[in-house]
């Protein structure tokens, strides 16, 4: 069978050049070229290639990116191709397939197809692609302004930015996403969202929903001791919580 290969690279002449040499091959399958990350991603999840070249420095949304937001059970080998070289110790350290430095010649790059070729469908590689995922998070952590939820539809994959996230409405084992007019489903229970949103950010107001606390508008007491959440936009979200504990997490005195 072809080894079935995607490039995954914003410059097109570093797509040509890593297309190009493919050709020298004759036991590979070109999947397709995508020019962003999130197309690359996208592209991963539908066609699941058995090896990737993935580039790390792309607008939108990096190549570590790209293996961060891999759903679990996708495990290509990665190959990345980049003309920074800062990652590349620590990337062999956590057994990358291989890291081609641009400009790379023919010879270091058919190296690195033939190791992608031994790795390929091999058991470890799911175990690899972990721990590099793992390093990443631990090397290069997020900015708070860029911190997203990936959201799967049945064509496309979306990334929500965190901060633009209004509230969050348990909906059985899924979780509603409220931005602005747009409603996004996500496929995670509202324990698992605890462990994941940051707590800078969202509020807990009960067993159904979180709040992200820069939107909190006021608070509106109601019989009984308890208090209504009231967002910017006037949506009400009943609070379960004692009212220290959203005092505490506004940094209300």
């Amino acid at each position: 069978m072809p080894l079935r290969i995607l490039i995954v690279d914003d410059e097109p002449l570093a797509r040509e050049r890593v297309r190009t040499f493919l050709a020298q091959s004759q036991d590979v399958e070109i999947l397709g070229e995508c020019a962003s990350g999130t197309e690359g991603l996208n592209a991963i999840v539908e066609q699941k290639p058995d090896v990737v070249f993935l580039d790390v420095q792309m607008p939108g949304m990096t190549g570590f990116e790209v293996l961060r937001a891999l759903p679990a059970g996708l495990a290509p080998c990665i190959i990345f191709t980049t003309a920074h070289d800062e990652f590349a110790i620590e990337a062999f350290d956590v057994n990358a397939a291989d890291y081609l430095l641009k400009p790379f010649k023919l010879a270091r790059f058919q190296q690195a197809l033939e190791r992608a070729r031994r790795d390929a469908g091999s058991p470890a590689t799911e175990s690899s692609r972990h721990r590099l995922t793992e390093w990443l998070d631990h090397r290069a952590p997020v900015p708070p302004g860029q911190r997203r939820l990936m959201v799967r539809t049945n064509d496309r994959v979306l990334f929500v930015r965190l901060e633009e996230i209004d509230w969050i409405e348990a909906a059985g084992n899924y979780a509603i996403l409220h931005v602005g007019r747009a409603n996004h489903i996500v496929r995670e229970t509202m324990s698992q969202l605890e462990s994941d949103l940051p707590p800078d950010l969202f509020f807990r107001a009960n067993r159904s929903a979180f709040v992200r606390l820069p939107r909190i508008k006021e608070l509106q007491p109601m019989p009984g001791g308890q208090h209504v959440i009231v967002l910017e936009d006037g949506q009400k979200i009943p609070m379960t919580r004692p009212l220290r504990d959203i005092q505490e997490r506004l940094g209300v005195i």
